[in-house]
Order: structure tokens, then sequence, then C-alpha cells
């Protein structure tokens, strides 16, 4: 068993930028996709209640072309189901 350790976790408010960023600790494999489990370990690292099912439906929802996975180009997706699905609060300016 791997243990991973994450540095960045999201705060109350983020941008779109910030999430990706996020997000993309949990890219395991490192191919710039996002599976399902490794939704679900992000949705983990957040103390989520049924990660396991709140992962299967944002990548369900995310994956345009239902290869399983949520491409660089579904991500705008994938915010929109964090949004709306999981209440955070993900706003498409950076902070600077």
């Amino acid at each position: 068993m791997a243990f991973m350790c994450y540095r960045v976790l999201p705060q109350r408010e983020m941008s779109i930028e910030e999430f990706k960023a996020w997000l993309k600790q949990f890219d395991a494999n490192r191919d710039g996709r996002i599976s399902r489990e490794e939704l679900q370990q992000a949705l983990r690292s957040l103390h989520a209640w049924f990660a396991w099912w709140k992962a299967r439906e944002g990548v369900k929802e995310a994956d345009a072309d239902r290869n399983g996975l949520v491409d660089k180009e579904e991500i705008g997706r994938l915010v929109g189901y964090a949004q709306k699905r999981l209440h955070m609060k993900i706003n498409d300016y950076d902070y600077y």
C-alpha cells in the first residue's frame, strides 16, 4: 500500500487554475487525465462522504467522449459538476 502526501487542499474559493492544480496532484499515472479512482482519492482528501459515488457521478457527467476519463478538454465540465453537486466555489478568474 502506497501513502501519498497531498500538499494543497482547496480553499473556500479558488480559480479554475487552482482547481486544476489541486486535481493534478491526484493524477497518479501523470497522463493528464483524471480517472474515477483518481477523482475518488481527491474527494477523500476533502473527507467527502460517499466519495466513490460522487467520483462515479463526476466522471459520468464530465466525460463527454465516454472513454472513462476526464480529459483536459472536459475539465470545464468537471468544474461545473464540482460547483453544482459538490458546492465548491470555483471562479473563472485568478486572484492576482
